[in-house]
């Protein structure tokens, strides 16, 4: 395997980790307005994250630098076709981080109000719209034989990634829900669990209809395989809520964005950006990556650095393990 190679996996392992765990707590936003009742519940809810929201994001943010470093040209087509997506996203998680910020530093209804709203806005409208950038990625966008993207922003609003973003949306909030029922105490708990029995089944019809219109189009034996794990794992999942088992629940679906994530990019390699117009202008882990030099030089960093943040991240979630409920909420400001 060659180290252009390597860090395609890198890069598909550094994008699974950030919707595993970016994803429930994007899940969590969107449950501010379709869970809780009040403001002492949202509270709640949001309190179940706080601790570790902005971690989750680092995963995102190693991606995009491992991307930038090791596949210039990836980065570069994908960064100026999809400039607008990418903007809109970037938008929503500086005002999402502001909002957890800012949002209990008044005692007004309003401002407290305005804040609760950007957070909804601002976790709903990434899910949707990751959704829709990796449906494009892996189906394939307008790219010429100078690597660069000449469709317009509505040539990315196609069915498939639509669909994509749905997909996206509801996985994200079904991850969610089983995490606040993990995390939760009292009445809020057992709402979430109820809530993740509606989520579920539609959320298995929306992957097995996205999931099987790639492998259809796209796949092979391997990512047969990681559907079929991600299917599975949904639907013990939506067992294991119903049964109370709140971990395994969490656990499972977040198997299912793994086991998804990874036959996205089983369907893309060796490509890291299929051309539409022509195989031939495909940006390929080859053709678009960084010299031997460059990505020796990152592997040594990587290894050494990454145990590091792991390590970290693990003690973080260790300390904030324990339930909250309503009861821990000394006032509703």
């Amino acid at each position: 395997m060659e180290l252009h190679d390597v860090w395609f996996v890198v890069i598909a392992v550094l994008w699974t980790g950030y919707f595993f765990l970016e994803g429930f707590d994007f899940g969590v936003g969107v449950l501010t307005k379709l869970l809780a009742r009040d403001r002492r519940e949202r509270r709640v809810l949001i309190n179940t994250i706080g601790p570790v929201w902005d971690g989750n994001e680092v995963w995102l943010i190693s991606a995009g630098g491992a991307t930038f470093a090791a596949f210039p040209e990836w980065y570069a087509t994908l960064f100026s076709g999809f400039y607008l997506p990418l903007l809109l996203i970037l938008v929503c998680l500086i005002v999402r981080g502001v909002a957890f910020e800012y949002r209990h530093k008044r005692d007004e209804d309003r401002w407290q109000t305005n804040w609760e709203h950007a957070i909804f806005w601002t976790s709903l409208l990434p899910a949707v719209l990751w959704g829709v950038a990796f449906g494009n990625i892996v189906r394939g966008v307008e790219i010429d034989s100078e690597m660069e993207y000449v469709g317009g922003l509505l040539d990315l609003l196609n069915p498939y990634a639509l669909l994509g973003g749905l997909v996206t949306l509801a996985l994200f909030t079904f991850h969610g829900t089983v995490f606040i029922a993990l995390k939760t105490l009292g009445d809020i708990r057992a709402r979430a669990r109820k809530l993740a029995a509606v989520l579920g089944p539609v959320t298995a019809l929306l992957a097995v209809a996205f999931l099987g219109w790639t492998q259809l189009d796209l796949g092979d034996g391997a990512s047969l395989a990681a559907m079929l794990i991600a299917a599975v794992a949904l639907v013990a999942a939506i067992g294991m809520n119903s049964r109370g088992r709140e971990g395994w629940a969490f656990a499972l679906s977040g198997v299912t964005i793994v086991a998804a994530v990874a036959m996205l990019f089983l369907t893309l390699f060796p490509d890291v950006m299929p051309s539409s117009l022509n195989e031939e202008w495909n940006l390929t882990v080859e053709n678009a990556s960084s010299t031997p030099y460059t990505l020796r030089i990152m592997t040594w960093c990587a290894a050494f650095a990454t145990p590091l943040v792991m390590l970290y991240q693990g003690w973080t979630y260790w300390v904030f393990r324990k339930r909250i409920g309503t009861q821990h909420i000394a006032d509703v400001h």
